[in-house]
């Protein structure tokens, strides 16, 4: 445990940023799992609401620092690619 007050901030912080992040991946990979979902059994509406879901996840996660901006790039891609397909 730290001792200086300024590394118990850190820790407190720290702590608050590891449980926001792990609500934006999980958030994320809900998303594309139920995008992969609509795929394989839902009708085109149904798909496009899960393809914008999904982006939508991405675009958050990316914003947020969560994932690389270039790996939310090539995300974004993906789904739209599936979802034209």
């Amino acid at each position: 445990m730290p001792i200086i007050k300024s590394a118990k901030k850190r820790v407190k912080v720290a702590r608050k940023a590891t449980i926001r992040n792990a609500k934006t991946r999980r958030n994320l990979r809900e998303a594309l799992k139920n995008f992969s979902k609509s795929l394989s059994g839902g009708s085109k509406t149904e798909i496009e609401k899960a393809e914008k879901a999904a982006i939508s996840a991405i675009d958050v996660a990316a914003k947020k620092a969560v994932i690389h901006k270039n790996k939310a790039a090539r995300k974004k891609s993906q789904v739209a690619a599936k979802a034209k397909a």
